[in-house]
């Protein structure tokens, strides 16, 4: 939970790495946060996602700020976000990006965060 933490406190954080783990862990409990609110949803009989949408919507600038310290960590550019808009495989290459290890010592982008 402190790495989900982290993230939101560092909210719009674009400088810097972000280590495999702390991606990892924001995007699990993003996952179990998202379920919870849909069976809740769902239990509710609510038809729209009126609860997910506005949970999607505030962890938006996080989701987008970790991933991009997660390629700056790997010395891939923020940038290399808009390549998935390429459908399918575009989300396969950010997913590999996303899984590789973290580039030895420092980089352009700051300190190894290991």
């Amino acid at each position: 939970m402190s790495w989900y933490l982290k993230v939101l406190k560092n909210y719009v954080g674009f400088k810097g790495r972000a280590r495999r783990k702390e991606y990892w862990m924001f995007v699990l409990f993003n996952v179990i946060i998202s379920i919870i609110l849909s069976i809740i949803e769902l239990s509710m009989g609510m038809e729209e996602a009126i609860i997910s949408g506005l949970y999607g919507l505030a962890v938006l600038l996080p989701s987008l700020a970790v991933s991009v310290r997660r390629l700056h960590d790997i010395g891939k550019s923020g940038w290399w976000l808009l390549i998935g808009f390429i459908p399918i495989i575009g989300m396969i290459i950010l997913l590999v990006f996303s899984c590789l290890d973290s580039q030895e010592g420092d980089n352009q982008y700051g300190p190894s965060p290991k």
